[in-house]
Formats: structure tokens, sequence, C-alpha cells
């Protein structure tokens, strides 16, 4: 850890971003969260609040300027099949949004979650992710791709019942990469590996997948 970052969040009442930002906050970091404003009551204490629309750059690009680091995590809530527009809609165009934002605002690193790819479903979901990788990629930042399949946590635990199939799966050799790769994690891990993405800034793109995510190790 370099030192305390500035860190605008962007999905700060969301599910990750409600779990990752105490977390920035406990280790000493300051968070700049953007929020609408009938949800600001909903960002965590202890943030200086941003009110704009993720959608809209001009919105909150001005905000961004003293920050170092970005947090994206804005998406849809409880992705599925049935909401493959909307994951280009709001999850694409606020990617883009936030890239162009960092990128205007030299900020020093950006981290976004993305999501395991290859796989084998959620076909949307994951081009319009890795549409996201590919646009902040264009921009030219220093970034963390952080790659979750499915984050455990409240209101996100019918995944459990999947525990004993992918135990399988990771030890049948044909399948057990790609069971690794779209493996569980939860709402801990994944917060704990965010903090250490912020603290820990590299030099072009590094990829954090599920395995990385599940130890909080970033090599």
């Amino acid at each position: 850890m370099s030192g305390p970052h500035l860190v605008f969040v962007a999905g700060a009442t969301g599910y990750v971003g409600r779990a990752v930002i105490p977390r920035l906050l406990a280790r000493g970091h300051a968070v700049r969260a953007l929020a609408r404003r009938g949800s600001a009551a909903r960002v965590p204490a202890g943030c200086e609040i941003v009110l704009g629309d993720a959608l809209k750059k001009e919105s909150f690009a001005g905000s961004v300027a003293s920050c170092d680091s970005f947090l994206q995590l804005v998406g849809v809530a409880h992705p599925s099949p049935s909401k493959a527009e909307q994951f280009r809609t709001v999850d694409l165009a606020s990617a883009r949004a936030s890239a162009e934002a960092a990128a205007q605002a030299g900020v020093r690193h950006f981290v976004y979650v993305s999501v395991a790819q290859p796989a084998p479903a959620m076909k949307a979901y994951v081009k319009a992710r890795a549409e996201g990788e590919s646009a902040i990629r264009a921009l030219g930042l220093n970034a963390t791709f952080v790659r979750p399949w499915y984050v455990l946590g409240p209101g996100h635990r019918w995944p459990y019942l999947l525990l004993p199939g992918y135990w399988i799966a990771e030890r049948l050799p044909l399948i057990r990469k790609m069971a690794r790769r779209i493996g569980l994690v939860t709402l801990a891990q994944m917060a704990e590996a965010l903090v250490r993405a912020v603290e820990r800034p590299p030099d072009g793109i590094r990829i954090v997948e599920v395995p990385e995510i599940r130890r909080a190790r970033l090599d």
C-alpha cells in the first residue's frame, strides 16, 4: 500500500458498493461516492457524496479530477438472460461514461468489476462486460479487471445449492479450469479483493479472476 487513496466510486449504493466502501474507509482511504439524488441516503457513512447519474458523464466528471483511483461497480441488479438490453444500456453505458471521465481527469488507476470470461452462459452479460473492458483498454488507462461469476451474500444465497456440483467439477480434468473460472465467491472476498486492487495499482492491465478473488491475492 503506497498511502491513502482518494477513490471515486460509481455504484456506491449497490450490493458490492455498500460492502467495499466501509472497508476502504477503515483502511484510511477517502471515498467520493456517486449517487442519484433519491438514493444518496443509502451511501455508507463517511463518504463525500457526489449527486449525479452514472450514465451521464457530464453529471459527475467534474468531481473525478482530484481522485487517483476510480472504482466502477455499476450494473443491473440480479443479472439474468431477460435483462440483455439493460446490460448494454446500463452496465456498458456506465462503464464507458466512467472510463471516459477517468481518462479525462488523469486518474491513475481504474478498477472495473467485470465478469468471468469466457463462460458457458449469460452470453449477453459477458459480451457487455467484455466490451466494457475493451473500452477501458482503448483509453489507455492503467486498470484492474476483477472477474467474478456469482457473488454470494445477503439476498444472493441460492447458488450455495450448487456447491457440491462445483466441488466435483473442480476435480474433473476436462472441466476443472472452467469450473474454477466461474466459481462462486463471497461478498467479503469480493470486497477485500477490490480494496487490495485499489491499494496496489498496476502499470498497464491486471486481470483478477475467481481463484485470486478467493485468496484476495493480486499477482
